[in-house]
């Protein structure tokens, strides 16, 4: 039969102190890792609700069969002729009055 070997009793205590200790500062590293991603998840949740979000919408009526999907002013469109930048254009020669 083979001999069975007996481990010292202090150095089976050290292994469980040492293990105690890993034990401990996984529990500390796990602990701060919980607490970070919750003080990051407010932050974000702050930063998101600091902002005022407006949002614009018109509504553009469409004669005919089928829709159509308008980005801007494209949807001001008489006569084949864009009426959404008639202020912007400069004016034409025989419209300029001195």
């Amino acid at each position: 039969m083979e001999e069975q070997m007996t481990v010292p009793y202090i150095v089976h205590e050290s292994a469980m102190a040492r293990s105690e200790r890993h034990i401990r500062r996984l529990v500390i590293a796990l602990i701060v890792a919980v607490v970070m991603i919750a003080v990051t998840n407010i932050a974000w949740l702050y930063v998101w609700n600091s902002y005022e979000y407006v949002g614009e919408s018109e509504s553009v009526s469409v004669e005919g069969e089928g829709t159509a999907n308008y980005i801007g002013n494209d949807g001001d469109i008489t006569n084949g002729e864009d009426n959404s930048n008639k202020e912007d254009q400069i004016p034409q020669e025989e419209e300029r009055t001195e």
